[in-house]
């Protein structure tokens, strides 16, 4: 194996020969010292704390936000953050630190993770982004092919990808220990409307407020075309119920909770979405409660399959079977096999059988023998950090998979706000029975905000 130097050096002159982009600081005599990479966050505060922990380590050498206030957030826990340069537009941060930056965080709300997220691959930087990995379905396709243009190594911060129980449980399955899955249910109690992450409005929309003056209102808005003014709503943490800027329940626990059924499944290209049920709320606004169903075709050896989502008062009826406690759990996900059913929690970890008995029986047994290997790596920060680096494998939720991954959801996002069923092509990436909505799977965007119609060429 390559040493951390040598590595990073090849990579980046590799990059740069095939993309005429500069090439890294690492290993050019400049910049990282003792082969740590130089990292910029772009989203300051808030979840960046997530990738402050495993990066500390390397150096960050920039910040990005659009609110001066989001800055110190997290100084004391992570002082070195403190020499970091600041910056509030993430376009003037790699125009005039490009060469200085190696590897980029993205952080931001939802709506602006596509447009970061490529102006820092076009340049020919790492990248890790925040779950869900994009707004819209064509902006996911489009980090495919981005992912395989600019060769650099990426990662969604889904943390259960990295866990050893979804790993477990894929092994569990191809060993036939469930046998065939027809029926998925997934659920979660939220949005908790009125908490920390979610506030439901008296009217929609919301009533004009000045823009104070840390935030740089134009630049949160980024790439949405909206007549939304600013409201202390939508900044700087409740902005994940409501579609122009998140994507509701779904986007935040979703790429959890549905990763297992996702990658163990083979749960792509469904062929219809459907909301089966939804408490009232605003258009534009995330409900808090709903059931939504998708319906995917044979796979292979997988028999077709529906999946299900619950949220908030909802939940999937108790499996006959189910002996560890009175009532399922809060959150998960259960897989009703022919032979067994199996509950996932909410980080798609922990498989355990879903009647007692059997787990321990099973357990007494053996399990199946390892396949999938185990991840070392602090989350999917660390395990980004050593790919990059050539010291672990490419990172299993990269965007070769979170792309694909995000489809399903965001096909579950659109039944939520639009109501009724969605019939798919995913071959032609349209929706065929109700045309008017393919406006959503690739919304227009801002003028200067532009990106990846290149790569559709």
């Amino acid at each position: 194996m390559p040493n951390r130097r040598s590595f990073l050096k090849k990579s980046a002159v590799a990059a740069a020969a095939a993309t005429g982009l500069p090439s890294f600081s690492i290993g050019q005599g400049g910049g990282s010292a003792n082969s740590k990479l130089n990292i910029a966050h772009i989203g300051a505060g808030g979840i960046a704390k997530m990738a402050y922990g495993p990066s500390k380590g390397e150096n960050t050498v920039a910040l990005c936000d659009i609110d001066e206030n989001q800055f110190g957030q997290h100084f004391e826990a992570f002082p070195h953050l403190e020499k970091a340069k600041r910056f509030k537009d993430f376009r003037e941060m790699l125009d005039k630190m490009g060469d200085e930056i190696d590897a980029v965080c993205i952080n931001t709300p939802d709506h602006t993770h596509f447009a970061a997220t490529m102006e820092a691959m076009q340049r020919g930087k790492h990248v890790f982004t925040q779950k869900p990995l994009t707004h819209n379905i064509w902006q996911a396709r489009t980090l495919k092919k981005a992912k395989e243009k600019y060769g650099v190594t990426t990662v969604m911060g889904n943390q259960g990808h990295t866990y050893d129980g979804i790993r477990a449980l894929r092994e569990w399955y191809e060993a036939d220990i469930l046998g065939q899955v027809r029926e998925v249910h997934c659920w979660h109690p939220g949005p908790a409307y009125g908490s920390k992450y979610f506030n439901m409005p008296e009217a929609f929309p919301p009533t004009a407020m000045e823009v104070p003056a840390h935030v740089d209102w134009d630049l949160f808005v980024g790439p949405v075309v909206t007549d939304l003014p600013y409201n202390e709503l939508f900044h700087p943490l409740t902005w994940r119920g409501f579609y122009e800027f998140g994507s509701g329940i779904l986007g935040d626990w979703f790429p959890h909770i549905g990763d297992g059924p996702v990658w163990i499944l083979d749960l792509y290209d469904p062929i219809s979405a459907e909301l089966i049920e939804q408490s009232d709320a605003p258009q534009g606004v995330a409900a808090q409660s709903s059931v939504v169903k998708w319906e995917f075709q044979k796979r292979g050896t997988k028999e077709a399959c529906t999946l299900y989502w619950h949220n908030g008062k909802n939940q999937p009826e108790k499996p006959a079977d189910w002996t560890w406690g009175e009532n399922i759990k809060k959150a998960g996900s259960l897989f009703k096999g022919d032979k067994k059913t199996v509950y996932l929690d909410q980080r798609s970890n922990n498989p355990i059988l879903s009647n007692r008995d059997d787990m321990i029986a099973f357990k007494e047994a053996g399990y199946p023998a390892e396949k999938y290997p185990r991840v070392k790596s602090d989350g999917p920060i660390g395990e980004w950090i050593d790919a990059i680096k050539g010291d672990g494998p490419e990172p299993g939720s990269n965007f070769d998979y979170a792309a694909p991954f995000t489809e399903t959801h965001i096909l579950g996002v659109l039944a939520m706000r639009f109501g009724g069923k969605i019939e798919w092509d995913a071959e032609k990436m349209q929706i065929t029975n109700r045309p008017e909505l393919n406006a959503y799977v690739k919304p227009p965007v801002r003028k200067g905000w532009e990106y990846g119609e290149d790569l559709w060429a």
